[in-house]
């Protein structure tokens, strides 16, 4: 069960897509590192593929959230780096098919960051997860 109370969407605007304008939750906060699309196990990329990086960092989110007796429906934040806007927007449906995949139909706020480059080299992406779990 989710300690996500309620989600926030003013009257008058539009409904996000793929995403919630904001949450109010309570509970026992977990926040993760920013994790990136190689495999945490070897620390070396397995693909320069954007997708696949992506559903890689969803799939190293999964297990932090396990560890700490979470799952997608905690999420009540995520924070998006990319290094490249195009290969993002010309990739969406397949990310959101990745997303379904590994999250479920959980769309907790995200917000995406166009960045120049990220710590690790071959790093395409990278995302921070905030989770709340119940009491």
């Amino acid at each position: 069960m989710s300690e996500i109370t309620g989600l926030l969407s003013p009257t008058g605007w539009a409904p996000p897509r793929g995403y919630s304008n904001g949450v109010v939750a309570h509970g026992r906060i977990v926040v993760l590192a920013g994790q990136i699309g190689w495999n945490p196990s070897l620390a070396e990329f397995e693909t320069d593929d954007f997708v696949l990086q992506v559903r890689q960092c969803l799939e190293n989110i999964m297990v932090l959230l396990g560890e700490a007796g979470a799952s997608s429906e905690h999420l009540v934040r995520l924070t998006w780096f990319i290094t490249d806007r195009n290969r993002y927007i010309e990739s969406t449906k397949r990310i959101g098919e990745v997303y379904r995949d590994v999250m479920g139909r959980h769309f907790p706020p995200m917000s995406v960051i166009v960045v120049s480059g990220l710590m690790e080299e071959r790093a395409l992406v990278e995302i921070e997860a905030t989770a709340v779990i119940p009491e």
